[in-house]
């Protein structure tokens, strides 16, 4: 029996950092099919092969065709990248489903054109491809939407990497008030966060927050940021940062700040409460799925965002005392 990890379309962001942990935790023999995009990889056990695919379709049917190759009657196969097997396989399949959007019926509006359809197209490979297989899941929330959506019963496995970075040095000073790690997709919530800082800034609060979005993939993003700077004198800086850099940003912040819309797992939630921080977050059940917020909002409203970020600092809000029926009149006579 041996292990087959098949991983060619993982190479950023959370799945990343569950896949390296994986690997850093691999202690049998196993062969595991990567995305060439991904490195650095940690040091693996000698019995571990690493087979490697470029990102294009012409390699990926490669790699469906050795997967179905290389597998026999007692191997388990653990395909780590939301989507089973293409082709019948002959082991036994596991699917590790992290996508929210392939676990529901979830609306794409917002998304990129080219993005849509391949969400499209992995939701009907989901459908006609898993047949045998098994998935597995990371919260009770995501275990419930599969049942709902796809009539099958998931498997609740959690995990996160063992903690083995290099621990960051104390910081004295932490340089920013609020951390928000995550790419620029429309769930992830930036414009509604961005509209909750100019909220603050309008009441005389200016808070500082640290982003992490990618300089390429998210330069839509970052120049309407840039432009709400320069308008409204915000503090809001952005540090796209590896993951072996992410620890240092928790440990320069304050608290994390997490407006996210829906989320599998949430893994800066688990890393931000692994480091201490307090996190404000939305009421919403991905959240407490992983963690307990010290406070929460509505991530569709920017307002309820401020009020939650203006009560964990303490800051007096304003609130209209209701008059009475006689003084409202009087009131109405003194309008201009």
């Amino acid at each position: 029996m041996k292990l087959i990890i098949h991983a060619t379309n993982v190479h950023q962001g959370g799945g990343r950092t569950l896949l390296v942990g994986i690997l850093s935790a691999l202690k049998q023999p196993a062969i595991v099919l990567l995305d060439e995009r991904l490195f650095p990889l940690p040091d693996l056990f000698p019995e571990v092969k690493v087979i490697r695919f470029a990102p294009s379709l012409t390699a990926r049917l490669k790699a469906e065709l050795l997967l179905r190759k290389l597998s026999e009657p007692e191997d388990i196969v653990l395909s780590f990248g939301n989507l089973p097997p293409l082709f019948r396989n002959s082991g036994r399949v596991l699917i590790y489903l992290q996508n929210r959007y392939l676990s529901g019926s979830r609306s794409l509006k917002g998304l990129p054109l080219l993005v849509r359809l391949r969400i499209r197209m992995e939701r009907m490979w989901l459908r006609y491809c898993l047949r045998n297989g098994k998935i597995l899941v990371q919260t009770e929330t995501m275990m419930m939407e599969v049942k709902k959506q796809w009539g099958y019963d998931a498997k609740v496995i959690p995990f996160l990497p063992n903690d083995t970075d290099e621990k960051p040095p104390l910081v004295q000073q932490r340089q920013y008030d609020y951390l928000f790690v995550a790419s620029g997709e429309p769930h992830k919530n930036h414009l509604r966060l961005l509209e909750a800082w100019i909220n603050l800034a309008k009441r005389g609060y200016r808070p500082s927050l640290c982003l992490t979005l990618d300089k390429n993939f998210d330069a839509k993003l970052l120049s309407s940021i840039e432009a709400l700077i320069s308008q409204y004198d915000l503090k809001i800086y952005n540090q796209p940062s590896a993951s072996k850099q992410i620890s240092l940003l928790y440990s320069n912040s304050t608290a994390l700040i997490y407006p996210s819309l829906f989320e599998s797992f949430g893994l800066p939630l688990l890393e931000a409460n692994r480091a201490g921080l307090p996190i404000i977050a939305a009421e919403l059940d991905y959240v407490r799925d992983v963690v307990v917020p010290v406070m929460t909002f509505d991530p569709e409203s920017p307002l309820s965002i401020s009020r939650a970020v203006m009560r964990h600092n303490g800051w007096e809000q304003h609130i209209p005392t209701p008059v009475d029926a006689e003084r409202f009149l009087q009131l109405l006579v003194e309008q201009d």
